[in-house]
């Protein structure tokens, strides 16, 4: 369950974007050969996002499809994850900060967390944004569940996400400093621009 303060904050957000509607959304990376395509379907107070990622990371080659699966509010409940050479990764959240397996084991290291943050895709920076309502230079300091495409082992990642102009753009930052860029999203809350590592192309 969530509390009272939560829910509200929910619905603040909701109020700064559009309802979530269907949204078919690709990116382009600009270090290399890579893309992400994914299907954004809301549906019975959920919103599913699938998506497949083909791209290298540290000169090997990847691919990769996912399904991440979100309340109403845009909290993560569910993660799955699976590669073309057989791995796969399976997460879920009670959307308040606590972690499991996909056989149940608590997964503590994550208490906090209330976002993934898959490697490979500018997707899931959307999550953080649409979840609040954000006023201009508002900054929140957040822990993500980080997925990298090598190892495909979780780990907790500090971000830092500052509202330059709500709906439009909005600086992100690693919490410990060592990157940064100005992401410009559309209407929705997806990014359109990411300097360096993703351009949109539909």
């Amino acid at each position: 369950m969530t509390t009272a303060r939560e829910d509200n904050e929910a619905i603040l957000a909701m109020t700064a974007f559009p309802p979530p509607r269907p949204v078919t959304a690709r990116w382009r990376s600009l270090e290399g050969d890579g893309l992400d395509h994914v299907v954004v379907a809301p549906k019975d107070g959920r919103i599913v996002f699938r998506g497949a990622v083909i791209g290298s990371r540290g000169g090997a080659p990847y691919g990769v499809y996912y399904r991440i699966d979100c309340d109403a509010g845009w909290r993560v409940r569910e993660l799955a994850l699976g590669s073309v050479d057989g791995r796969g990764l399976h997460l879920v959240s009670d959307g308040r900060g606590h972690w499991a397996n996909g056989v149940g084991e608590a997964l503590p290291q994550f208490d906090g967390c209330l976002d993934v943050d898959l490697a490979g895709t500018p997707l899931t920076n959307t999550l953080p944004i649409r979840r609040r309502a954000w006023t201009p230079g508002e900054t929140a300091e957040l822990r993500m569940v980080y997925v990298p495409f090598d190892s495909y082992v979780p780990a907790v990642d500090g971000q830092i996400y500052t509202c330059l102009e709500p709906g439009r753009r909005f600086h992100y930052q690693a919490a410990d400093r060592s990157f940064e860029a100005v992401l410009a999203i559309d209407s929705d809350g997806f990014v359109t621009d990411y300097p360096g590592l993703f351009t949109r192309v539909i």
